[in-house]
């Protein structure tokens, strides 16, 4: 009987010897394929096992992250409630049956407890205080590492500002861009019961993807060109952000514009001749990486038109036209909160948020139920997700284990 305690006791040693025990001494080649099976959830556990499956983690991300792609991302569902946010994720690339809502622990909570997503890039999220307008975050939730960024010196009291985050695959920097319109000392005035910002200013921070690389500051390239929407930047396509301008008075035209992470130049882009998009809610997103427009009619009904070479006009053209759908989850009536009415999309029922890999176009309606659209039989399915809270703001987010110094080629 001692002797077999005792047998029992050497193989346990054995096997827990350096953390990964027989699966650790697997070659690193075959670790790598295992891994890049797994989910983006399961991964980031993974990473505290032992050194050597971090280490592989962290050195062959380009590989691993095979599985967490735009066709099977992570879906972030931000919990915009008062006194404290939350922030949700839903895994695509598991099976559907398995599929949980989980609650990140936010560390940055106790300073910046309610925030909005500027946006998502290569698993990287970008946060800025909803409360102050003072405070930016740089975050992977998977990881848990985060960056709060440096203020910048030039400060106005009373403003807007429209934020932009993105990378641009040449220089391989990323890039957070500030838009502040502010009121000059006496070129402001009220009009319509809406203060109007005459004077306006384009902030940019580069991020470091280097230890030598020189210490954050923001920099100032003048006067915006434009007036844009006040809501973070559209999509992100060809290492460019992307805005809808704010219609005036005098000049009602909505323009599509560009900003260029690379030159940083603001350009126009040609619009789709679909008619009314200066009078009909629209807007951009990236779909498949394609810059398209989401055309917005009557009773929930909407087109996606898709510019299929980037900057061609006659490249335009209308891929999807989905109908009229009432998910089953908005027949039940639930006290809507305030914060749904301050970030409500224009009157929208419905937001196009990507497609899928099997090629259904995955859609959110009022902030409450998502669904997904099968564009070749025109039918409706509603996901039910165990765990889903009641409002959400849907973020498409491809997770990553990278950080600023391990940017992926997505």
């Amino acid at each position: 009987m001692a002797q077999e305690n005792s047998f029992k006791k050497r193989k346990i040693t054995t096997v827990d010897h350096g953390g990964g025990g027989l699966l650790e001494s697997l070659p690193g080649d075959i670790l790598t394929d295992i891994f890049s099976r797994l989910p983006i959830s399961s991964l980031a556990k993974l990473m505290f096992v032992c050194r050597s499956w971090r280490s592989i983690l962290m050195t062959q991300h380009g590989l691993i992250s095979s599985s967490c792609s735009d066709k099977k991302p992570c879906l972030l569902l931000h919990c915009d409630s008062p006194i404290r946010n939350g922030l949700h994720f839903l895994d695509l690339s598991e099976e559907e049956k398995r599929i949980k809502t989980k609650k990140f622990t936010l560390r940055f909570a106790s300073s910046m407890p309610e925030f909005d997503v500027v946006g998502s890039c290569n698993g990287l999220l970008c946060l800025s205080d909803s409360l102050y307008n003072d405070s930016l975050y740089l975050y992977n939730p998977f990881t848990t590492n985060s960056l709060e960024l440096p203020e910048c010196s030039n400060k106005y009291h009373d403003q807007e500002l429209v934020f932009g985050f993105g990378f641009h695959q040449k220089t391989k920097e990323y890039k957070v861009v500030k838009i502040v319109y502010f009121r000059g000392s006496s070129s402001s005035y009220r009009g319509r019961g809406r203060i109007q910002y005459k004077q306006s200013e384009v902030q940019i921070l580069t991020l470091p993807t280097r230890r030598d690389q020189p210490s954050l500051s923001w920099r100032s390239l003048g006067k915006a060109p434009y007036k844009f929407m006040k809501r973070p930047t559209e999509a992100l396509v060809n290492g460019r952000l992307h805005f809808v301008t704010r219609p005036r008075r005098h000049v009602p035209d909505r323009k599509f514009v560009s900003f260029d992470l690379e030159d940083e130049e603001f350009r126009e882009i040609p619009k789709p001749d679909c008619g009314g998009l200066n009078r009909i809610n629209h807007r951009l997103v990236n779909l498949k990486g394609c810059l398209c427009a989401v055309v917005y009619g009557n009773y929930g009904k909407l087109d996606i038109w898709v510019m299929k070479s980037y900057g061609v006009k006659e490249s335009w053209g209308k891929e999807y036209s989905i109908g009229t759908y009432v998910p089953k989850g908005l027949k039940q009536s639930l006290d809507r909160p305030m914060w749904i009415w301050k970030n409500a999309e224009n009157g929208k029922v419905v937001r196009v948020l990507c497609v899928l890999e099997n090629g259904e176009i995955l859609l959110e309606y009022k902030s409450r139920v998502l669904v997904s659209y099968d564009p070749k039989l025109g039918k409706f399915k509603d996901l039910v997700v165990h765990g889903m809270p009641n409002w959400f703001h849907t973020v498409v987010h491809v997770g990553t284990l990278s950080w600023l110094d391990t940017p992926l080629d997505l």
